[in-house]
């Protein structure tokens, strides 16, 4: 039988159609079905391309080229391009931009290793070191991590006669030595608590600061003892120190003392520390010690581990008679000096409890601040004066840790009993009964977190016996409750999430945000504040968001084009885990 021209037409445009939807529902690169997109996300500009589609968190990148629009009209997409240069791997906006480093008019005060934001903020993703690989976990993570993730020699040759790190095959191994720990740091430990018996650590000495921290080694053998240290350091010719404390799981954090107060409240350290920290104290009138004394506690102790304190050479002389000026003049009282059998002193000094000594000294210098502190220390210059100790009692405060962290202090004047009650019950309900228990979050891998709206401190101290440890960031646009969070017993840093943070990449395990980055878009792109996220948070890290709904489906799209996995729960937390996928380096 014949068959016409139609009846083949006919059969070709079938067996077409078939081969089609085969295809449509066997292609490889439309397994993973593409998240539904809010229309009123605020796209990327038109020079954005795609990104690859989404993968599962393991999966290696396939060079796929497929368009995620964001609504059936709207022609942008999203897209992710890699950070450029040799040092990208490591990249940190604020700390190293170099175009305003090089028109900076003077360094003497470390001004180059001050925050300098790029504007606008990048959006690139920083890639990841060659054969990088989940982080060895904590404790283990203390004494030895994988070469790989930190590949920075310097510190293993420059101080390999102080046995800061050492380099054993494929991992960085830290024997807890220092320069100014030879015998190891539980001696030196061991050796300040003989030097002072009124030094309690985990009991009256719970947050402490620890400058010049090289690779945090006093921080990390002091969690032993129930001590929260932040140690901190500027990103300088040590290379990697704190990337090396991160990476450890020991809290840390970038920054110097240079033209600019540091980043903590007023009254917030029961004890600083700084062994050969190489600060000039009196530099610029006294301005880098009468910071210290800004954030020190009344009561509290400075230890100061340096040779002017026990060498008597013509430099280090020099330097000890300025320091004992400078200390008298704001009311330091000496309580111990003294050298052990390894030839390594130390002074320890203790500030006054009430300002009777400021009114008698002979000279007004420097002078008492005058104007009204604000504890938002953010972009604000040194000053060259003494803070004012507070107006009420503060010989039995604060209280001894654990008490400390569920009782409010007298200068926790920025939250009443009640409500400070409250907040802590909440939390501690929110995080028992879903964070612990209904979110698919693995808390055995999880030990550097931070909290991206901090509030009192109440997700912090829900998680206290947990193996981990809590930055707590207050945003300089919410309220100033960062005092509350030390007085407590926790850690954390003032931020602006519009900006990033003074921090490595892959340096925390998780992040989470309650109800903040509705708040945050209204200054800044979401996307922007995803971009930080991304940069901060380690490939198989986690993103634990609670909020409204409509924030959440703003962060979906943004968190698929990614190569995240993301998972809601009850219509109000969004956990997303970051996997390892980068965009493709462009072909040279």
């Amino acid at each position: 039988m014949a068959i016409s021209v139609q009846h083949v037409v006919v059969i070709l445009l079938t067996s077409l159609l078939i081969a089609i939807t085969f295809f449509l529902f066997t292609s490889d690169n439309l397994r993973f079905p593409l998240p539904s997109l809010s229309t009123d996300y605020t796209p990327l500009p038109k020079s954005s391309t795609p990104p690859q589609d989404h993968v599962s968190s393991d999966q290696t990148p396939q060079k796929m080229k497929m368009k995620m629009k964001l609504n059936a009209s709207d022609e942008e997409v999203m897209k992710w391009d890699l950070c450029k240069g040799a040092e990208s791997v490591d990249y940190i906006p604020c700390l190293d931009n170099r175009d305003a480093i090089k028109q900076l008019k003077s360094r003497r005060h470390m001004e180059h290793r001050e925050r300098h934001c790029p504007e606008p903020t990048p959006k690139c993703l920083v890639p990841l070191p060659d054969n990088y690989k989940p982080p060895v976990p904590w404790p283990k993570s203390r004494d030895m991590v994988w070469y790989n993730n930190v590949p920075h020699p310097k510190l293993v040759e420059y101080k390999k006669e102080q046995n800061w790190v050492k380099k054993d095959g494929e991992f960085l191994v830290f024997p807890g030595g220092g320069t100014q720990f030879k015998f190891g740091v539980t001696h030196y430990v061991e050796f300040i608590e003989k030097a002072l018996p009124v030094i309690k650590w985990g009991k009256n000495i719970r947050v402490v600061l620890d400058v010049g921290c090289g690779v945090a080694s006093f921080g990390g053998f002091l969690l032993d003892k129930d001590v929260l240290t932040m140690s901190f350091a500027p990103k300088d010719e040590h290379e990697a120190q704190i990337q090396f404390a991160l990476e450890r799981g020991i809290p840390a954090t970038l920054s110097v003392i240079g033209t600019q107060q540091l980043t903590f409240p007023t009254n917030a350290f029961d004890l600083i520390h700084c062994a050969r920290c190489r600060v000039h104290w009196d530099a610029d009138g006294g301005k880098p010690l009468l910071e210290l004394n800004r954030v020190l506690r009344p009561g509290g102790f400075f230890i100061w581990s340096a040779t002017p304190v026990y060498r008597d050479n013509d430099r280090d002389s020099k330097i000890w008679t300025a320091m004992v000026s400078l200390t008298k003049s704001i009311c330091w009282k000496v309580v111990a000096k003294t050298v052990d059998s390894s030839g390594i002193g130390l002074v320890i000094y203790q500030k006054p409890t009430s300002e009777s000594c400021y009114k008698k000294r002979s000279t007004q210098e420097p002078p008492l601040c005058v104007r009204e502190e604000l504890n938002a220390s953010w972009y604000t210059p040194l000053r060259q004066c003494i803070s004012k100790l507070p107006s009420r009692d503060v010989q039995s405060w604060p209280e001894l840790w654990p008490k400390r962290l569920v009782s409010v202090k007298p200068q926790s004047v920025s939250v009443d009993a009640k409500t400070f009650k409250k907040d802590t019950e909440k939390w501690s309900e929110i995080v028992s009964d879903v964070y612990l228990e209904r979110l698919a979050v693995n808390w055995s891998s999880v030990r550097n977190v931070m909290d991206m709206n901090a509030g009192f401190g109440g997700f912090a101290a829900a998680l206290i016996n947990r193996p981990l440890w809590v930055m707590n960031v207050v945003p300089v646009d919410k309220p100033d409750t960062l005092s509350v969070v030390f007085d407590r017993g926790l850690i954390g840093v003032y931020h602006d999430w519009c900006e990033s943070l003074n921090t490595y990449p892959r340096t925390y395990d998780l992040l989470h945000s309650s109800f903040y980055l509705g708040d945050i878009t209204q200054r800044c792109e979401i996307v922007q504040v995803v971009a930080e996220i991304d940069r901060v948070l380690r490939p198989r890290g986690y993103l634990v968001v609670q909020d409204t709904m409509e924030i959440i489906k703003k962060l979906e799209p943004i968190l698929s084009s990614l190569h995240w996995s993301t998972k809601i729960y009850q219509d109000r937390f969004l956990v997303g885990r970051k996997g390892f996928w980068r965009p493709i380096k462009p072909e040279l």
